[in-house]
C-alpha cells in the first residue's frame, strides 16, 4: 500500500482550477456496454481528450474525420500497466467498436479514430396494452379447478448486492487456531492494595 501524502484541501473556487478526464456517463450505464472493462472504458476517456487536441489542432485525414496519435507508450505510462495490458484494452476498445486503429507502416505509431458513443435506441417489440391487444375468452373450468394461484406477487430484493457465498469457516477448524498473536506479553491485571 502506498504510503499517504498529506495534501491540503480545496477551498472556495480552487476545485475549478484543475482539468479532468470525462468518461461518458452512457459507458457506465448502457448494458451494451456493460462487457467493456473499466479500465478500457478510462482509456477512452483519455482517448476522448487526446482527440479534443488533435480536432483543435486540425488532425483531420481527406474524409474531415479526427484522428489521433496515442502510443502503448503511453498507455502503459498513464494506466500504469505492461504492454500485454495496453494492448488488451486497444484490442477490447476496437473489438466494441469504440475506436478504430489505422497503421501507417513500419516505423510509425497507427492513427486512431474515436468513434462517438452515441447509440441509436434499441427496436423494441411495440408494448402490448389493453387497447391494442384482443382480449380472449377465459376457459371458466380452468378458473375454477385451479390447484396453485396462477397470478402470485414477485418476490423482490433491494437494488443492493445478493448475499455473498460464506467462507465455509466450519470446514477450516478455526477453533485451533491462534488469534492472539501478539508479540507482547499480556498486561498485568492491576492489583488493589
Amino acid at each position: 500500500m502506498p504510503e499517504t501524502l498529506n495534501l491540503n484541501y480545496y477551498y472556495g473556487n480552487e476545485a475549478d482550477q484543475y482539468s479532468f478526464y470525462r468518461i461518458p456517463k452512457i459507458l457506465l450505464t448502457d448494458r451494451r456496454y456493460k462487457g467493456v472493462s473499466l479500465e478500457a472504458k478510462v482509456l477512452y476517456g483519455l482517448l476522448l481528450d487526446r482527440m479534443g487536441l488533435s480536432a483543435r489542432n486540425g488532425w483531420l485525414d481527406d474524409n474531415g474525420r479526427v484522428f489521433l496519435y496515442f502510443t502503448q507508450e503511453e498507455v502503459m505510462t498513464m494506466l500504469d500497466c505492461g504492454k500485454d495490458k495496453a494492448t488488451k484494452l486497444f484490442r477490447e476498445l476496437e473489438g466494441i467498436g469504440l475506436v478504430e486503429r489505422k497503421k501507417q507502416g513500419q516505423g510509425h505509431p497507427a492513427r486512431i479514430y474515436v468513434k462517438n458513443f452515441i447509440l441509436e435506441p434499441e427496436h423494441s417489440a411495440p408494448v402490448q396494452t389493453a387497447e391494442n391487444q384482443p382480449s380472449r375468452p377465459l376457459d371458466s373450468a380452468a378458473v375454477k379447478t385451479a390447484e396453485k394461484p396462477q397470478s402470485a406477487p414477485l418476490k423482490t430484493s433491494g437494488q443492493e448486492c445478493g448475499i455473498s457465498a460464506p467462507n465455509n469457516t466450519d470446514i477450516n477448524k478455526t477453533e485451533k487456531s491462534d488469534t492472539d498473536l501478539s508479540i507482547t506479553p499480556p498486561a498485568p491485571s492491576a492489583v488493589s492494595s
